[in-house]
C-alpha cells in the first residue's frame, strides 16, 4: 500500500498536515494492510476489564477475521486463547458466560481456564500424543487503568511502550475503578477509522449535533503532547458533556477524587489503532472499532460509572437519560458518517487540510497511521 498512497502531508503537523489517501477508506488492499499490520501484529484495545470480571467469566471477541476467547482464569489473570479446537479446529464457544474450563462441543477435547489440554477421550490411541502439547493457542492480553489489550504477536513490543505516558495523562480520573453500566454492538456502513474520528473531532459539532450537545462543550484546549501511540485533547463543559443540552437536571453526581480541570469537563483519547473514549467528570463512555469491509464496520460501546454513583438511590433513572444522550448522538452521528463514506468512495476524492483547532486527534492518528502501516 506504502507505494499507492503518498502520506508525506500526513505526517505534518495538525497546522499543515492533511488527512489520511481517500483510498485508506475505501480499497479492500488498504484493510487487508491494516489488518496485518495493527489487528495481528500489535497491541488492540478490546473494551473493558469487567467484561470478565470473576473467575471462569468469558467473552468471545470477534474482530479483523480474527476469534479470540477472552476469560479470567483461577488465580484472577487475564487470559486470550484462539478461539479454535487443538484437535480439529472446533470453536470453541460463543457469546460470554462463566465456566470451570473450556469443553469442545465437537469431541469433547476438554481445557483448564490457562489453557492446558485436561482431557482428550480415547486419544491414548494416537501415538506420541501428549496432552502437554495441545494446550489452547494463547495471545498476550493485558489490562491498564481498566482497558483490556490484546495482541496476536508474540513478538510485538511490551504494551507499556505502546502506550507511554496514557497512565500519567489520565490518572486524575479513576478509571480502572469503575464499572461498566452497559455494552452495546451495532454496525455502521462506514470505514472504522471514520467512526473514530468524529468521535475526537469538536469541528462537526455545531453542524450534527446542533439542537442535542453543541452547546454544552467550550472551545476546547490544545491537544497533548504525548509519549506513545495516542492522541488526547481536554474541553471544558457547560454542565456535562454525558447528558443532553436538554436533560442537565439529571446529572449525577462527579466521580470521587477529583480535582482541578478534571472537574471541569472531558477528556476525550483515542488510544491507537481501534479504541476511543471519554473520561468525563461523572462518566466514562468508550468506543472500539472494527473493520468488516473498507465501508463497513462493528462498533462496540460501553458506559462506565464510578461504584459510588452507581449505589445512589435512584441511578437506574438517571443513568437512562446518560444512555440516552450515547444513542441520541450517535444516531445524528451514523447519517454523517454513512454520507461521509459515499463521498470518499468518489474516483476523484483527494485528500483535505485539518482545522488544527478542532482535529487535533484526528490529524495524530493520520500521522501515526502514516508511519505505522
Amino acid at each position: 500500500m506504502r507505494d499507492e498512497l503518498a502520506f508525506e502531508n500526513c505526517r505534518r503537523t495538525a497546522e499543515e498536515a492533511s488527512s489520511l489517501p481517500p483510498q485508506c477508506y475505501v480499497t479492500d488492499g488498504a484493510q487487508h494492510a491494516e489488518v496485518e499490520r495493527f489487528f495481528r501484529r500489535g497491541w488492540v484495545g478490546v473494551g473493558r476489564s469487567d467484561m470478565v470480571a470473576g473467575t471462569g467469566d468469558y467473552i468471545t471477541l470477534d474482530f479483523a477475521g480474527q476469534t479470540v476467547l477472552l476469560l479470567r482464569d483461577k488465580d484472577g489473570g487475564l487470559r486470550a486463547f484462539a478461539n479454535s479446537c487443538r484437535h480439529r479446529g472446533a470453536r470453541l464457544v460463543d457469546g460470554e458466560g462463566t465456566c470451570k474450563g473450556i469443553r469442545c462441543p465437537f469431541h469433547s477435547w476438554f481445557y483448564a481456564l490457562d489453557g492446558r489440554l485436561v482431557s482428550a477421550p480415547q486419544m491414548e490411541a494416537a501415538k506420541g500424543f501428549d496432552r502437554a502439547d495441545n494446550g489452547l493457542i494463547a495471545y498476550r492480553a493485558e489490562e491498564r487503568a481498566g482497558f483490556v489489550f490484546v495482541c496476536l504477536d508474540q513478538t510485538a513490543g511490551p504494551l507499556d511502550d505502546h502506550l507511554g505516558d496514557f497512565l500519567d495523562i489520565h490518572a486524575p480520573w479513576p478509571l480502572a475503578k469503575l464499572q461498566t453500566v452497559r455494552r452495546r454492538e451495532l454496525e455502521v456502513d462506514c470505514n472504522w477509522k471514520m467512526f473514530l474520528e468524529v468521535f475526537n473531532e469538536y469541528y462537526h459539532l455545531p453542524f450534527v449535533h446542533p439542537d442535542s450537545i453543541d452547546s454544552i462543550y467550550a472551545t476546547p484546549d490544545p491537544a497533548d503532547q504525548v509519549a506513545g501511540a495516542f492522541a488526547t485533547q481536554f474541553g471544558r463543559t457547560e454542565g456535562t458533556g454525558a447528558l443532553l443540552e436538554s436533560a442537565q437536571d439529571n446529572a449525577l453526581p462527579d466521580m470521587p477524587g477529583l480535582m482541578g480541570q478534571a472537574m471541569q469537563g472531558a477528556r476525550y483519547t483515542w488510544v491507537f489503532p481501534n479504541m476511543t473514549f471519554a473520561a468525563n467528570k461523572d462518566a466514562l463512555w468508550c468506543y472500539e472499532a472494527y473493520p468488516q469491509s473498507p465501508n463497513r464496520c462493528k462498533v462496540v460501546q460501553t458506559a462506565c460509572f464510578h461504584p459510588e454513583t452507581c449505589a445512589l438511590p435512584g441511578f437506574d433513572t438517571r443513568v437512562a437519560a446518560y444512555l440516552e444522550r450515547l444513542d441520541a448522538a450517535l444516531a445524528e452521528d451514523v447519517p454523517a458518517l454513512v454520507n461521509q463514506q459515499r463521498g470518499m468512495e468518489c474516483p476523484d476524492a483527494v485528500p483535505g487540510r485539518f482545522q488544527p483547532d478542532l482535529e487535533p486527534n484526528v490529524a495524530s492518528f493520520a500521522r501515526w497511521y502514516s508511519s505505522a502501516i
